[in-house]
């Protein structure tokens, strides 16, 4: 399990997703926050959420659909380790991704811009394992019914983008009809950003933006789950 996790490691440090994954929140936390006032509430949370949408609806989808495609899990299943073991793996380093995504973030943020950052870190760890495993689900849906890495990269591109303007990071929620507001709000990525505005703006957790997500982990992974194809 070590050995696989080192090879994988190595593989996804190579990965130019990953990179992507890494500079392309980082890019508009910078370019938006050369104006950033320092109570300001959006933009990170934003940035954050932008950082964990790649990872877990591009990354996570793409990584496990080529692996199946190139037969590496059929030829797992004959070895010692096991496909499973593969795929607790990819869950583990892409999480670290996202973790290592969301720090860039929030040490440019706070230590270069002087960005406002929140004090109750704890419900950020709440909040941020909540929606990357709402987003992760899905991307391990995609994994599951994609024919081919291609066909994952795609579908992941595609549903990215109407879930990121329904969830106000391509265009501020008060400039946005109410419906698509709403729509937006039960959305696992714009639960994940209302959730993190909320502790950035000192106020309460709301519970519905977490149940939300904890909904999409739990139904959407169950679903996964039962239609992945190892090979």
């Amino acid at each position: 399990m070590t050995k696989l996790t080192f090879v994988e490691l190595k593989l996804l440090t190579r990965e130019p997703g990953a990179i992507f994954a890494l500079l392309i929140p980082l890019f508009i936390l910078v370019v938006f926050g050369s104006s950033i006032e320092p109570g300001d509430t959006v933009l990170v949370p934003m940035a954050l959420a932008i950082a964990v949408g790649l990872v877990g609806l591009y990354m996570l989808p793409t990584t496990l659909a080529t692996y199946r495609e190139r037969g590496i899990l059929r030829r797992l299943s004959a070895t010692p380790v096991r496909p499973v073991r593969m795929l607790v793996v990819q869950l583990i380093l892409q999480l670290v991704l996202a973790v290592a995504a969301c720090g860039l973030l929030l040490g440019v943020a706070g230590g270069v811009l002087g960005a406002h950052l929140p004090s109750r870190w704890p419900l950020v760890a709440l909040v941020f394992l909540l929606g990357a495993g709402s987003l992760f689900a899905i991307g391990l849906l995609i994994a599951a019914l994609a024919p081919n890495g291609r066909s994952a990269n795609g579908i992941g591109v595609l549903l990215y983008f109407p879930m990121a303007f329904l969830a106000g990071l391509m265009q501020p929620t008060h400039q946005m009809p109410d419906i698509l507001v709403r729509v937006g709000e039960y959305t696992p990525l714009g639960a994940f950003r209302q959730s993190l505005q909320d502790i950035w703006a000192g106020g309460p957790a709301d519970p519905l933006p977490l149940l939300v997500m904890a909904g999409y982990a739990l139904v959407v992974s169950m679903i996964a789950a039962r239609f992945f194809r190892w090979e």
